[in-house]
């Protein structure tokens, strides 16, 4: 049986993401959708790439942008240099693709560009990395940097009253055009936890990799899950974005 997987963000995370892979047992019926931010934190970015560009080949995939990959388009293409994004996890990226040769970066870079902001099943689920703000749905949304920058969207759905009815004209409309949303961008972690966290319809599968946590693959119909070790454990020698 077929299944659609979603996978968190890695953050360069390669032994985590195929310890993951193992575990989760995919075959060539299975559909892997990743929610973005494949680079900066430990010390595969580049490699990681790879490895999915290679996935790719064999595997009904598709990637969604995080605004780390888009970062790192940037200073693949423009060479500018970002303290902000050095600081956050670039530095290890830098120093992942000095490894690679023109050749395997021209394939990044295509890698990169095919990125897709956003996707809806068929049925009316939404993938995103971050969010959206327009009230009739991320078709209509203006500032497209705002699928890979946005954390209102997980604010707002952590901040809503179990007893509000979704036909109280307060209910918010973001959260009444989708029957489930996948995101990943800020970490479960910072509300204590490190497995899948759900409020309303949002599911957020980042789970903390680029820190202390597990990088995690969900079934989102069963909702089974799951997990490689804490990250941290599996590259010792590395302090990740801690």
């Amino acid at each position: 049986m077929s299944r659609t997987l979603v996978i968190g963000d890695m953050h360069g995370a390669l032994k985590a993401l195929q310890q993951v892979l193992e575990k989760v047992k995919i075959t060539t019926d299975d559909r892997l959708i990743f929610l973005g931010d494949y680079v900066d934190g430990w010390s595969q970015s580049a490699q990681l790439v790879s490895f999915l560009i290679e996935l790719k080949e064999k595997q009904n995939c598709l990637f969604i942008r995080g605004n780390h990959d888009e970062l790192c388009y940037h200073w693949l293409t423009k060479k500018t240099y970002n303290p902000e994004w050095i600081k956050h996890g670039g530095q290890t990226t830098m120093d992942s693709y000095s490894k690679l040769s023109q050749e395997e970066i021209n394939a990044h870079l295509q890698f990169y560009e095919n990125l897709t902001n956003f996707h809806i099943d068929d049925r009316n689920r939404l993938f995103l990395h971050a969010g959206f703000t327009n009230l009739h749905g991320p078709d209509r949304e203006y500032f497209s940097k705002l699928f890979y920058w946005d954390r209102t969207l997980w604010e707002m759905a952590l901040s809503i009253d179990t007893d509000l009815k979704k036909t109280d004209p307060r209910y918010p409309k973001r959260l009444l055009l989708f029957d489930e949303i996948y995101i990943g961008h800020t970490p479960v972690t910072r509300i204590g936890k490190t497995t899948p966290a759900q409020a309303t319809c949002v599911w957020n599968i980042d789970t903390g990799a680029a820190f202390k946590g597990p990088l995690t693959a969900i079934d989102i119909d069963t909702k089974e899950f799951w997990q490689s070790d804490p990250v941290h454990t599996l590259y010792p020698e590395e302090n990740g974005r801690n």
